[in-house]
């Protein structure tokens, strides 16, 4: 039976209109690590077409397996869930599930909207479930800013956007063959040519007049 099992990882449900205001304040009080969706505010209810009351998708990291009757008793008291949890099976379903981002049929919430506290760690957790995004971004970073070495690529991140670091540690050996590459195309030790003549032309233009 699910009141049987035990668990260091659980999940739970919270309703705008019953739970305290100072919800994260309670929670941090806890010092367990913890992770919160976005409110989800927009779900539909298929079978009726209303708006389902206002939510959001949590759960708790504990160090040691715990009941299901000892986190449920927990969250009641101190936050009004309801009675029901469930353990977290997969990371990843459950990340899907707080941002919908696996189903474009149910709407759409935000990551950043996402709160956690206690430790959690919430950027490498970000990372981890959603890998290829965060991929993107920085190689988005890496030729906006048009970087060709490693440094740059650290020092960027590291003041810039942090949540990023663990990634580009992770996959150095990616990162520093993409910055390789940019900095021996061809192509563009052209373009980098071309364009310091022209600012070069420029500036002298500006002398003479």
């Amino acid at each position: 039976m699910m009141k049987d099992k035990r668990s260091n990882k659980w999940t739970f449900l919270i309703y705008q209109d019953s739970t305290p205001e100072n919800y994260l304040e309670i929670l941090e009080k806890l010092h367990i690590p913890f992770i919160l969706s976005p409110w989800h505010d927009k779900d539909v209810n298929k079978e009726t077409g209303e708006f389902k009351k206002a939510h959001k998708h949590g759960a708790l990291f504990f160090e040691s397996l715990k009941s299901y009757s000892q986190v449920s008793e927990l969250l009641t008291e101190k936050l009004n869930t309801p009675a029901h949890i469930e353990v977290v099976m997969s990371p990843k379903g459950m990340y899907d599930y707080f941002t919908h981002a696996e189903n474009p049929d149910k709407s759409q919430y935000d990551i950043n909207d996402i709160e956690s506290g206690c430790g959690f760690e919430l950027d490498k957790f970000l990372i981890e479930q959603s890998p290829s995004f965060f991929l993107e971004t920085v190689i988005d970073i890496i030729t906006e800013n048009d970087f060709t070495e490693f440094e740059d690529l650290v020092h960027y991140a590291r003041y810039k956007d942090n949540s990023l670091l663990h990634l580009i540690i992770d996959r150095t050996y990616f990162f520093t063959k993409f910055l390789d590459s940019r900095r021996h195309n061809p192509q563009k030790s052209k373009k980098t040519s071309s364009e310091d003549t022209l600012a070069s032309n420029s500036d002298e233009e500006v002398q003479k007049t």
